[in-house]
């Protein structure tokens, strides 16, 4: 009875157009996922970067924590990433 149910929704959809995204739009997604994470990132560290170097020629013990700094927002990145990847691999299968 479920299967009935299944094929009559996957029929409906199919009518009123409704269906799987096409490869490219799925495609398109992930770029923008992973291109606009890694744009803002380089935004992010270029002025992150230049105020580390600021500090370190200010108080070289602060090395540290503008490193950290520095490297916080390369997270936002591989969030794009697996952003990326679940749009490539797991939004087909659904």
């Amino acid at each position: 009875m479920e299967h009935d149910v299944i094929v009559r929704r996957g029929a409906d959809k199919k009518t009123i157009g409704v269906g799987k995204m096409l490869d490219w739009s799925i495609a398109i997604g992930a770029g923008i996922a992973f291109g606009l994470g890694a744009l803002g990132t380089g935004i992010a560290q270029a002025r992150i970067g230049a105020a580390g170097a600021g500090v370190i020629a200010e108080k070289p013990e602060l090395f540290g924590l503008a490193l950290v700094f520095v490297a916080l927002p390369e997270t936002l990145v591989i969030l794009g990433f697996v952003v990326a990847a679940i749009i490539l691999f797991v939004l087909p299968t659904m």
